[in-house]
């Protein structure tokens, strides 16, 4: 039996990223504008500590229509606790992974450092295209 393909192959890993401190409706465009469902937030050092989703800006916006202004950043609505996926990890178990969370976006890390996200989208290609 042949080795199962890892995600490093079908992750992305051209990023969209975010820093704590970026405001949350700065934040929300840029996840908007590039069509993207979340996005890793790194410290000044480039560590992950925590993603930013769609939902997670959804609360802001709710937030801030409530309150008539918006001003508050990412690290107020993040999930600071992230999941990520290994790039070693190979499509069975990625998409098991998916399966038993409702995340549509993982954190691909390699050596403790972020090198990419795979999504729904990216782990479906890479399974269809593997097993026609």
């Amino acid at each position: 039996m042949s080795e199962r393909p890892r995600i490093k192959t079908y992750m992305s890993c051209e990023l969209v990223t975010l820093t704590p401190d970026v405001e949350i409706n700065r934040a929300m465009n840029l996840l908007l504008d590039n069509k993207i469902s979340g996005a890793p937030v790194l410290d000044a050092k480039g560590n992950l500590i925590g993603m930013l989703s769609q939902k997670d800006c959804l609360k802001a916006a709710l937030h801030a229509s409530y309150y008539r202004e918006w001003g508050d950043t990412v690290a107020d609505y993040m999930s600071d606790k992230p999941v990520s996926l290994d790039a070693e990890l190979d499509l069975v178990e990625a998409a098991e992974a998916f399966l038993a969370s409702t995340f549509r976006r993982f954190p691909v890390m390699s050596e403790g450092r972020l090198v990419g996200q795979i999504s729904r989208s990216d782990l479906l290609r890479a399974l269809a295209g593997n097993w026609q």
